[in-house]
């Protein structure tokens, strides 16, 4: 489990092809801390470390989850947003994530209000009703506030912090971008379906 609070923006250093897809990601981790087999959401994705070295782990990546996520477009030299799995006692800053991706949201529109940006996505039909104003969303890994929903499209505003501190900062018109719906939402409407 995760918190959706990016502690470390990654670099992919390096892509291998040989059945399933390797990545090596430089970090600015301890890597000492890391073990083998450990959980590393990597863009949103939990991914499982095969590998390490003193600044840079590896991950196997399956075919089914280079096809449900972003993680096609990725290239030598990418920033990514990463974050440690979630120990007990750790502060829950941002919500719970699983880092399995639901699938994929598009940036659609960008425009600054003040020093902060808001970004228009817009989700696939089957994850947009799970979407409501002022809860929560996963997108590329970052707990954030869902600001307004109309139809598929959302709304989110990004604060410089934000856009310092994660990939946020880079964002354009087009760009996919993995969703993970809140837990809690998914269940309710479960719930909600079986009354």
């Amino acid at each position: 489990m995760f918190t959706g609070i990016v502690t470390d923006m990654g670099e992919v250093r390096s892509l291998e092809q040989a059945g399933d897809l390797t990545a090596r990601i430089g970090t600015g981790y301890d890597t000492s801390g890391i073990e083998i087999g450990a959980s590393i959401a990597c863009d949103g994705v939990c991914l499982t470390v095969i590998d390490l070295g003193p600044d840079w782990f590896d991950v196997q990546i399956s075919a089914e989850t280079v096809s449900k996520t972003n993680l096609d477009a990725w290239t030598e030299g990418r920033r990514i947003n990463l974050e440690r799995a979630l120990k007990v006692g750790d502060e829950l800053g941002g919500h719970i994530v699983s880092g399995h991706v639901d699938g994929l949201a598009e940036v659609v529109a960008m425009r600054d209000e003040g020093d902060s940006t808001r970004v228009t996505l817009r989700a696939p039909e089957a994850l947009a009703r799970f979407i409501a104003p002022k809860g929560s969303v996963a997108l590329n890994g970052t707990s954030l506030t869902v600001n307004e929903v109309d139809g598929c499209e959302f709304g989110i505003n990004f604060i410089p912090h934000t856009k310092e501190v994660t990939t946020w900062g880079g964002v354009e018109v087009g760009d996919r971008i993995n969703l993970e719906i809140d837990t809690l939402a998914r269940y309710v409407a479960r719930l909600a379906e079986m009354s």
